[in-house]
């Protein structure tokens, strides 16, 4: 029977032992992935549920972040009003 050395064994069975570690981990990244695609769609729709809910109680507003202060939109500021992206 005819056999390869012993070192070329060994760095063959090292390559296959870091490839299948490679793919758990990928496996386990998709998996949390999943699960933050998740969490982000349910906090997408909590914060449209707070925005109708602040829309109820103050009408058409233009909220400032940093302090709560805000100000009233009138029909021609909400006609120019459209989705941005954010990409951070």
């Amino acid at each position: 029977m005819n056999k390869i050395k012993e070192e070329e064994l060994k760095i063959i069975k090292d390559q296959q032992s870091n490839l299948e570690a490679l793919i758990k981990n990928i496996g386990l990244l998709e998996t949390q992935k999943h699960a933050l695609l998740h969490q982000l769609a349910d906090n997408n729709k909590e914060i449209e549920t707070t925005k109708h809910n602040l829309e109820n109680t103050y009408g058409a507003i233009n909220i400032n972040l940093e302090d709560g202060s805000y100000v009233e939109l009138d029909k021609e500021d909400i006609s120019k009003l459209k989705v941005v992206e954010d990409a951070k």
